[in-house]
């Protein structure tokens, strides 16, 4: 309500002015210029009243509106905050996941490696003991040959010493 609405005790918004119209048409009537100009006033300042009480209801609406807007901005970048966040630790898990899989592939392929030397190690383990076992049978070969022959020879000397006695002496 403005200064002069207020002195004169006059209502403002819808009531206001429906008085105010009320007072134009009984000013109007009684030829009373002060009381039509009275009510003309009233009239507009309840016009007036309603327009900012609109505009204020405007105001607070779009108010509201930004409120709004400005929480579904913060959700949608806390959304995608707490997105990145599970992407990287999806990413975190996966490249963890790669490494323990290379570290098993790369201990497979060691133990294969370890088990492959191993075998190759036996492997020749037992080929020596071979070679140590046909060696040691070649020597007993050519021992059991050499006292054959030795047998031989002293049969030899023992039929050749039969034969002729004199050559011994």
């Amino acid at each position: 309500m403005t200064r002069q609405a207020e002195q004169e005790g006059t209502a403002g918004g819808p009531l206001g002015k429906a008085i105010g119209k009320a007072k134009a048409i009984v000013g109007a009537l009684t030829d009373n210029d002060a009381l039509r100009r009275e009510g003309r006033f009233q009239q507009a300042q309840g016009e007036a009243d309603a327009d900012a009480q609109r505009a204020n209801q405007d105001a607070e609406h779009r108010e509201r509106e930004a409120q709004t807007r400005r929480a579904e901005v913060e959700n949608d970048i806390e959304r995608t905050q707490l997105e990145n966040e599970v992407a990287a630790e999806l990413d975190r898990r996966r490249v963890e996941d790669e490494r323990r899989a290379a570290e098993a592939g790369a201990d497979q392929r060691a133990q294969r490696v370890e088990a492959g030397a191993e075998r190759e190690r036996h492997d020749q383990h037992v080929r020596a003991e071979q070679a140590v076992d046909q060696a040691e049978r070649a020597q007993i070969d050519a021992t059991k040959d050499a006292l054959a022959s030795q047998r031989a020879a002293r049969q030899a000397d023992q039929r050749a010493d039969a034969l002729d006695p004199e050559e011994d002496a």
